[in-house]
């Protein structure tokens, strides 16, 4: 992997920069749609590539561990094989929900040893195992293993929790070294910063996650309820710490209004499942605001879904029809749904770069944030 910043933004911390992998090229900022079970739910490939312009996408380890499995991923090829998937591939260490499972796991210096939602039965995660797993999914990037705190977490767990994450790290970041790729493509491996929201803890994991000089980094536990100031003021003290020449991923965000304003903080890389989640919900993000699709008002509305965006399925229907296919309660109104909110999500983070490019990205951002966030 190679990361050049292309330009930087003079009123902000935004760049605009270009990361090369063997399976292509991705312009940053960029948004990562999330495909958790090897498919970014309701959206065919080729919908991804052409109407959404999709440039990479997230797979998630603990659920593709469980199903499909290990055996038929590598069997296939690797997860890009398998799904027909030719651009990069990212895939979470699956700590996150691993960790989710509070009932289901117990949490030791070995590793996490929990219960499948699926039949009950019982696995280990260990650091080494997580970079084995991943090593056979065959993702451009992959995560270390860490332990994800909930919001709010005493001071003194948020503490230990970190200096777990930060031992598992050292033992991913061995076996990552001691081992080659299983597919005839390289493999990234991102440290994740992690300290909840206490600015002193985050000070600390944000220069040890730099210490071991990886090719580019990542920032978890965030967005989990913690209020959107605290998220930026975390954001804004890592980026400070984190290597200005390596890409920064902050996991799990966001809104588009989180996506604007964390670019301006620096940061490079982002995935979310709200696009997709909400879309199938009737929540529709827009460039000119949120729609709520089922709502009296867009009954006669025969006005494009979105006549911004890219997506040709988003000016082809009207509101009025999507709102229709809501309440039908029609397949087809799903996917309309979730290409737009995808669509609109790539159009906005290509539109933030051609701004930083442009040079009047602050200017701009502070305009889009209102508008993107207003409700309709």
């Amino acid at each position: 992997m190679k990361f050049e910043i292309k330009i930087k933004d003079n009123n902000s911390k935004a760049r605009a920069g270009v990361i090369e992998t063997d399976h292509g090229t991705i312009e940053t900022p960029i948004f990562m749609p999330v495909g958790t079970v090897g498919t970014v739910k309701a959206v065919h490939f080729s919908e991804l590539e052409s109407d959404i312009q999709a440039q990479i996408i997230l797979g998630n380890t603990y659920h593709l561990y469980l199903r499909p499995g290990l055996d038929v991923i590598q069997q296939a090829g690797g997860l890009h094989k398998f799904n027909s998937w030719t651009r990069p591939i990212l895939t979470d260490s699956g700590g996150y929900q691993v960790f989710s499972l509070s009932h289901r796991r117990k949490i030791k210096e070995e590793g996490a040893t929990f219960q499948s939602h699926i039949d009950g039965s019982k696995h280990l995660f260990s650091p080494e195992k997580v970079i084995d797993i991943q090593r056979i999914i065959g993702a451009d990037f992959i995560m270390a293993f860490d332990e994800c705190t909930p919001y709010p977490c005493e001071y003194e767990y948020a503490r230990k929790s970190m200096e777990l994450t930060h031992r598992w790290l050292k033992r991913c970041i061995t076996h990552f070294d001691n081992t080659e790729p299983l597919y005839d493509y390289n493999q990234t491996l991102m440290p994740i910063v992690q300290g909840s929201v206490y600015p002193a803890l985050r000070k600390i994991s944000a220069e040890t996650i730099a210490s071991f000089d990886r090719p580019a980094n990542a920032i978890g536990g965030l967005s989990v309820g913690e209020p959107v100031e605290m998220m930026y003021d975390m954001t804004a003290e890592v980026c400070e710490i984190l290597p200005i020449d390596k890409p920064r991923y902050l996991m799990g965000v966001g809104t588009p209004a989180n996506l604007l304003e964390s670019i301006a903080l620096g940061i490079d890389m982002f995935d979310c499942v709200m696009p997709t989640r909400n879309a199938r919900n009737g929540q529709i993000f827009t460039s000119e605001g949120i729609i709520n699709i089922r709502n009296l008002k867009w009954k006669t509305d025969f006005s494009p879904i979105d006549a911004n965006c890219p997506a040709p399925t988003s000016q082809r229907h009207t509101k009025a029809y999507l709102r229709h296919l809501f309440h039908a309660q029609e397949i087809l109104g799903a996917q309309i749904a979730s290409i737009q909110n995808l669509s609109f999500y790539l159009w906005l983070v290509k539109e933030a770069r051609k701004h930083i490019i442009e040079g009047d990205f602050t200017t701009w951002k502070k305009d889009m944030v209102e508008r993107v966030s207003r409700k309709l």
